[in-house]
């Protein structure tokens, strides 16, 4: 029985990481595109998202690091539980909704400026 807890705690550990991992990489993103770009977009604006994205990658890191102290303390001799918790969960949507709906709207929008043609630069 240690084994299949000690397993379902490393697969939540591994998720809460993950979840982690896809805030820090909106947050990182949103803050390399330009603040016009979000409103040529039609999107919120870049200081709405940033703060979005803060908080989802506290909840995160929060949930993250709780998690990793229970498995740490517990390891594989009792199943900890989902332990995701509310915060969590509003992380992995916010951090989903800019990266599936808000970066390919602003993709092409990007700081780089030059003589990019149609098919890379020139």
């Amino acid at each position: 029985m240690e084994i299949i807890n000690g397993g379902l705690n490393l697969l939540f550990l591994l998720l809460a990481a993950g979840i982690l991992g896809m805030s820090i990489y909106a947050l990182v993103h949103a803050l390399r595109v330009p603040t016009n770009a979000f409103v040529s977009a039609g999107k919120l604006q870049k200081n709405l998202w940033l703060v979005i994205l803060v908080l989802a990658t506290l909840f995160a890191a929060a949930g993250s690091w709780d998690y990793y102290n229970a498995f740490m303390a517990v390891g594989g001799t009792q199943f900890i539980g989902i332990g995701l918790g509310f915060f969590s969960i509003i992380a992995v949507i916010a951090a989903t909704v800019y990266i599936v709906d808000v970066k390919p709207a602003v993709k092409g929008m990007g700081g780089r400026g030059g003589n990019n043609g149609p098919y890379g630069p020139w």
